[in-house]
């Protein structure tokens, strides 16, 4: 069995701030990426993003230069599709699609109806990232819960890295129709919830795999629900200064400046906090 870092056979690698920032790839990513695929590592991605299906996160991939297919990739949106098939009927009704039309596909291929408009007094709202989501998108989804409509989210990320700076997050679009209902979503199916990572891991068959990626909340804490070992990558949201404010949640086995340190053996100033002396 093909190994790297501290004896990990497999990768389960964030996207936003870790492979690339908006239209822009990290430095140190893409070559790294390929040198583990080249070694026979299996490398799975794991993204909350919700607007793009996995053949389009996957030929992204691509064309910054990393050598995989949509195979390798799981959304958030995939996720909630199928919380959605577990957890209601198409007969039920409609589902109001608060989201991209990546997202609406999902939805209509697992067997259900949808619509945009709370007039069709839809059973259930599924929230996702779409950054061209308005005002009356949030309203519809507001109307349709005080109605007593269901509400799924594909993930609670409030924000996205992107290279001019950091956007809100499907998260911060999820808080201003809590704000406008006094209700939250009865289930998030993106990280920190470990069912990608789960998936993924079964896929390739890896038994001890690391999970990389940015962010505290989502990534560290969805390796740490998961069973498996996190890396905070300090090319994102977070920063090893960080850790303490939480600290009671997650804590990361490693911080890494960049992905590139993955190629060579374990420093001590790359462990995580906890087990620094």
């Amino acid at each position: 069995m093909t190994t790297f870092y501290h004896g990990y056979d497999g990768l389960l690698c964030d996207l936003d701030g870790v492979v690339y920032a908006g239209a822009q790839p990290i430095p140190y990513a893409v070559d790294t990426l390929n040198a583990l695929i080249e070694r026979g590592i299996p490398v799975g991605f794991v993204t909350n993003n919700a607007s793009k299906s996995a053949a389009d996160v996957a030929d992204r991939l691509t064309s910054f230069g990393v050598d995989t297919d949509s195979t390798h990739v799981i959304t958030s949106a995939q996720a909630v599709a199928d919380v959605l098939k577990r957890e209601y009927q198409p007969a039920d009704g409609p589902v109001l699609v608060t989201g991209s039309e990546q997202l609406t596909a999902l939805i209509q291929a697992a067997g259900f109806a949808t619509t945009a408009v709370a007039a069709d007094a839809p059973q259930v709202v599924v929230q996702g990232f779409n950054p061209h989501l308005g005002w009356k998108d949030l309203a519809e989804a507001s109307f349709a819960i005080q109605h007593g409509a269901g509400w799924l989210a594909s993930n609670l990320d409030l924000t996205i890295p992107l290279a001019q700076g950091v956007a809100p997050g499907n998260g911060s679009l999820v808080n201003a129709v809590a704000q406008a209902t006094g209700h939250r979503p009865e289930l998030a199916a993106g990280k920190p919830a470990p069912t990608m990572f789960r998936t993924m891991a079964n896929r390739f068959s890896m038994r001890q795999p690391l999970v990389v990626g940015d962010r505290l909340d989502t990534d560290v804490l969805g390796a740490l629900n998961a069973g498996f070992d996190g890396a905070l990558v300090e090319t994102g949201i977070h920063r090893r200064a960080d850790l303490p404010a939480f600290r009671r949640i997650s804590s990361p086995t490693w911080v890494l400046p960049d992905l590139s340190v993955l190629l060579n053996s374990p420093e001590p100033e790359h462990r995580g906090q906890h087990d620094r002396p």
